[in-house]
């Protein structure tokens, strides 16, 4: 009895896993080509938080050297608006810049006159003024400035300034021969000192030109 209670039980047990192999079967897809994985797959941004944006460096570019000879941009001489404008004013300066070089010069003569200095320190300093003013004569005797007030003072105080220090020179040398008679007055020292005097006053007048002009 119990040996057929056994078989029937494993009978039905057979039976129950051929009709759950059958179910299994008739319902299966035809084919798993391509498709991977057909499970059911958990929800993965569930507890997914995106990441913050990496936060990039400012690009910093090397400063230029300021004093670079590269950096310099070159002078537009080609330019007609920088010769007619910059360059003509620049002209313009430099003959102010000229006078200006005769101010000490005219300055130190004054001082020597009120000084009474000797001869040869005076005509030292008025060789040097009248070579100056060669300069200046040769440099503008061609172009309008020549035409200028302040040209033409210091080209008239030049030429009486070396006929003073020739004056001065050449009483030097003939004094003691000479008897203050009317062919010796230019040389008395009387003269020569009125002279000096004008001269004093003529440098006054054209220093004070020359700042003027500035």
């Amino acid at each position: 009895m119990k040996k057929n209670r056994l078989f029937y039980i494993i009978f039905l047990s057979v039976l129950l896993v051929m009709q759950s192999t059958l179910c299994w079967a008739k319902n299966r897809p035809e084919s798993f080509d391509g498709r991977g994985y057909v499970g059911t797959l958990p929800d993965l941004t569930r507890d997914y938080e995106p990441a913050e944006p990496a936060q990039s460096a400012p690009e910093v570019n090397k400063a230029k050297d300021f004093n670079s000879e590269n950096e310099i941009k070159p002078v537009p001489r080609d330019n007609p608006a920088f010769v007619n404008i910059i360059l003509k004013q620049d002209k313009t300066s430099q003959y102010v810049n000229d006078l200006n070089e005769f101010i000490p010069i005219l300055e130190k003569i004054y001082d020597l006159i009120e000084d009474e200095s000797n001869v040869q320190i005076f005509n030292a300093k008025v060789y040097y003024f009248n070579k100056t003013a060669d300069y200046f004569r040769d440099k503008y005797k061609n172009k309008p400035e020549s035409q200028f007030v302040s040209y033409k003072r210091l080209m008239e105080l030049s030429m009486h300034a070396r006929s003073i220090a020739l004056l001065r020179n050449e009483a030097a040398r003939y004094n003691p021969y000479l008897a203050y008679g009317s062919s010796g007055y230019i040389y008395n020292p009387n003269s020569i000192t009125e002279q000096l005097g004008y001269l004093k006053t003529e440098i006054e007048q054209t220093i004070l030109l020359l700042k003027e002009s500035n």
